[in-house]
C-alpha cells in the first residue's frame, strides 16, 4: 500500500487536511522533537504510517501531499502521530469514533479525522443577514429538543428533528435558532465512582473537535445533515446561530480559524461565544465575520470601536441582570421600578443587548414560577452543583400541583414574563420548551440529564396552548409596532414629531411615575411616527404587586382613544365603570393599551360638519326665489 502513493513535501500556510486532484495535504504543527508525520487506516483498519520531513516544514507547521494512481484514495481515515501520542487532528472537518450517543463500552474511545471531499449543492443559499434589531432567537439543545416521544418526529434528536419542527418556529414567530454545542465532542464523561458512572455531559461544554459537526446529531454525513438544516431554515427566514465553547487552551489564531471556517462552509448567521482567553477584538474587526451576529456577555467596546460607531451592529451583548432583576421583579421584590424602565428602552449605539428571562442553565420558565429550591438530585452531586439565587417563587406549592388556583396563578406569571422579554428593547431570547411551559422538575443544572428531566416535553393541554398562544400573540404584536424594536435607544425627546416623547412614564398620575423603594408598579407609553409618517403609540401598564392599583392613561389628541390590547389578567370587568383617564391593573399582571381612532368622536365630528354645511329650509326657499328671479 505505501508503494501505491506519491509523497512530495510542502511547506504549508495553514493546518489541517485538504484534497487534491489525486490526494490530500496534510498539515499540522508542533515544537516536538520527535518523529512526527501522518497514520493513514483503510477501511479494514490497516495502518499506513508517512513521517514528516523538514523539507516540508514552515516554522513549525510540517506539510506533506499524499496521492494515489487508484480511482479512488485507499484510506478513508487518518491520525497524526507525536513520537509515541497518537492524536486526532484538530482541523479534522468530520471525526470518527464517537458516531453513536454515549457508546460506553470501551474507556476511551478511538477517533480518526476522516478523509472526504466536501461537495455540496447550496442552491444559492448564503446567511441571510437579517436586520439586528428585528431578531427574536431562539436556543435550543439538538439532541434534547427532539428526543421526548411528545416531540412526534421521525428523527428524534438530530438535525433533520429540528428540521422536522420547523412549522413549531414559524408559528411562533422567532427570527434564529441558537444551537447549543452541535460540533464533535465526547459526551462520555470519565467514571469516578460508581454514583457517577456512565453519565453523559448533553451541553458539551468542553473542549472538542470544533471543525466537525456532531455525528451523532446526523442521520447521514454529519456534515451533509447540518447543511440541509441550514438551508431549510434559512429556506424559512430563520437565522443559525451556534454556541462555541472554548478553553484556556485553545489558541487565538484557532479560534479566528474555526470560526472563520463555520461562517463560509456552513453559512451560519451568528456564533455565540463562552469560555477562556476569547479574542474579541480581532473577531469584532474580522472582514469576514463584520456581518455575522456575535454573541457574548463581554465586548471591550472602547476597545473595539473608540467612539466611531458602526454602520453595523453586529456585536449581542447579553444582559445577564434583565433575568435576575425582572425575575425578582415578577415575584414582587422591592427597589426595582427604575431597573424596570431602563431595561424598557435600554440600547446602544455600539452593541444590541440580548434579554432573557431563563436559558439552558438556571430555571426554566414554568420552573421559575414553581419551585423556590433547586432540585438536582438526579445529578449525583448532593445537590451542591447549580447556582442557589434563582430569584424564583413557587406560587404557594414547591413542585407539581394540580390545585386551579396555583396553576393559573403560575400560567399567569409566565405570561408576565413573555411580556417582559418580547415589550423591551434589545434582542429577545427564548429557551425552547418555555413557550409552553416545559419543565426540568426543578432541576437547574441538568447539564447530564439525557433523559426525560433534560428533554422537552411537547404538551398540547390547556396549560401549554394557553401559554404557546399568547407567546405567539407577543411576537406577533413586536414585529408590528417599530417602537418595540428600535435600532437606536430611545431618548425621551419627541423626536419623529408625533406630540409625544419617544419613552415617558407614568403611575397613578399621568406624567408622575412612582419609583420609590416600595413601588412596584409602572406605567410606559412608547410612541414615534413610523416611516409612512402613522403614529404608533402604546401604553405598557406593569404592575406585579399582589393588589390591584389604578394607573393614569396620558391624554391623546382628539379623535384617539386607548384600547386595551391585552392583560395578563384577562378582562377586566371593573374597568368599564372607570374614568377614561384611569385604568385598573389587577396584582401581579401586565396590560397593553394602543392608541386608535375614536370612533364615536370621529362619527360626531362628520355629523356636525354635515350638519353646519346642509342649508336649512328658509335658505333654501331663499335660493330658489332668488334662482327664479334671476331666470326672469
Amino acid at each position: 500500500m505505501e508503494s501505491k502513493l506519491k509523497i512530495t513535501y510542502y511547506q504549508p500556510d495553514k493546518a489541517g487536511v485538504y484534497s487534491a486532484e489525486k490526494g490530500y495535504f496534510f498539515a499540522t504543527e508542533t515544537e516536538s522533537d520527535k518523529e512526527i508525520g501522518v497514520l493513514l487506516y483503510d477501511k479494514n483498519g490497516r495502518e499506513v504510517k508517512i513521517p514528516f520531513s523538514d523539507k516540508g516544514k514552515c516554522g513549525i507547521l510540517y506539510g506533506v501531499l499524499l496521492e494515489s494512481d487508484e480511482k479512488e484514495f485507499p484510506f478513508e481515515t487518518y491520525n497524526f502521530y507525536d513520537g509515541e501520542t497518537v492524536f486526532t487532528d484538530p482541523y479534522a472537518k468530520l471525526v470518527n469514533g464517537l458516531n453513536i450517543w454515549g457508546n460506553f463500552e470501551k474507556e476511551k474511545r478511538k477517533t480518526y479525522g476522516v478523509l472526504t471531499r466536501s461537495e455540496y449543492d447550496w442552491e444559492g443559499d448564503k446567511p441571510l443577514e437579517l436586520p439586528v434589531e428585528d431578531t427574536i432567537i431562539y436556543g435550543l439543545n439538538v439532541r434534547a429538543f427532539t428526543m421526548d416521544k411528545s416531540a412526534k418526529v421521525r428523527k428524534k434528536g438530530t438535525f433533520e428533528g429540528v428540521c422536522e419542527k420547523i412549522p413549531h418556529l414559524k408559528k411562533l414567530g422567532i427570527t434564529a435558532v441558537e444551537l447549543m454545542p452541535a460540533y464533535e465532542y465526547d459526551e462520555c464523561m470519565e467514571d469516578k465512582t460508581d454514583k457517577l458512572k456512565n453519565r453523559v455531559n448533553c451541553w458539551g461544554f468542553q473542549e472538542a473537535y470544533y471543525f466537525a459537526p456532531k455525528a451523532s446529531y446526523s442521520m447521514e454525513r454529519p456534515d451533509i445533515s447540518f447543511k440541509n438544516m441550514v438551508k431549510e431554515l434559512h429556506k424559512n427566514q430563520i437565522e443559525v446561530l451556534m454556541h462555541f465553547y472554548f478553553p484556556p487552551t485553545a489558541k487565538a489564531s484557532y479560534i479566528m480559524d474555526v470560526l472563520r471556517y463555520w461562517v463560509r462552509e456552513y453559512h451560519i448567521d451568528g456564533i455565540r461565544l463562552s469560555g477562556f482567553k476569547i479574542p474579541f477584538i480581532q473577531i469584532a474587526e474580522d472582514a469576514i465575520l463584520k456581518r455575522t451576529k456575535i454573541r457574548s456577555t463581554y465586548f471591550p467596546l472602547e476597545d473595539i470601536y473608540g467612539n466611531k460607531i458602526p454602520l453595523y451592529k453586529n456585536l449581542l451583548s447579553d444582559n445577564g441582570n434583565f433575568r435576575n432583576d425582572m425575575r425578582r421583579f415578577l415575584k414582587g421584590d422591592e427597589n426595582l421600578i427604575n431597573q424596570v424602565i431602563h431595561y424598557q428602552k435600554n440600547n446602544s449605539d455600539f452593541c444590541v443587548y440580548v434579554n432573557y428571562m431563563a436559558d439552558y442553565d438556571g430555571f426554566t420558565l414554568y420552573d421559575m414560577v414553581s419551585y423556590e429550591q433547586k432540585h438536582n438530585e438526579a445529578n449525583h452531586e448532593d445537590n451542591h452543583d447549580g447556582t442557589d439565587l434563582n430569584y424564583s417563587w413557587n406560587c404557594g406549592t414547591e413542585g407539581e400541583s394540580r390545585k386551579k388556583a396555583v396553576l393559573e396563578l403560575r400560567k399567569k406569571q409566565i405570561k408576565n414574563a413573555f411580556s417582559f422579554l418580547f415589550l423591551s428593547q434589545g434582542i429577545p431570547y427564548l429557551f425552547s420548551g418555555d413557550e409552553f411551559g416545559n419543565t426540568r422538575f426543578g432541576n437547574n443544572n441538568a447539564y447530564c440529564q439525557d433523559n426525560e428531566i433534560g428533554y422537552v416535553k411537547w404538551s398540547n393541554g390547556r396549560f401549554a396552548t394557553d401559554l404557546f398562544a399568547f407567546a405567539c400573540e407577543l411576537i406577533a404584536l413586536r414585529k408590528k409596532y417599530k417602537i418595540l424594536h428600535q435600532k437606536q435607544e430611545l431618548k425621551g425627546i419627541d423626536a419623529t414629531s408625533c406630540g409625544y416623547p419617544d419613552i415617558s412614564y407614568h403611575g397613578t398620575e399621568a406624567w408622575r411615575p412612582d419609583v420609590s423603594y416600595i413601588s412596584r408598579m409602572t406605567g410606559i407609553m412608547l410612541c414615534q411616527n413610523d416611516e409612512r409618517e402613522q403614529t404608533q403609540a402604546l401604553y405598557l401598564a406593569y404592575n406585579m404587586h399582589w393588589e390591584a392599583h389604578r394607573l393614569a392613561l396620558p391624554k391623546l389628541p382628539k379623535g384617539q382613544k386607548w384600547q386595551r390590547i391585552f392583560s395578563t389578567s384577562g378582562q377586566i370587568e371593573e374597568e368599564r365603570t372607570m374614568p377614561e383617564h384611569l385604568i385598573l391593573a389587577e396584582g401581579r399582571s401586565v396590560c397593553l393599551y394602543s392608541a386608535v381612532p375614536d370612533e364615536s368622536f370621529l362619527k360626531e365630528k362628520k355629523t356636525a360638519t354635515q350638519k353646519k354645511k346642509a342649508p336649512s329650509v328658509k335658505e333654501n326657499g331663499d335660493r330658489n326665489k332668488h334662482e327664479s328671479m334671476e331666470t326672469f
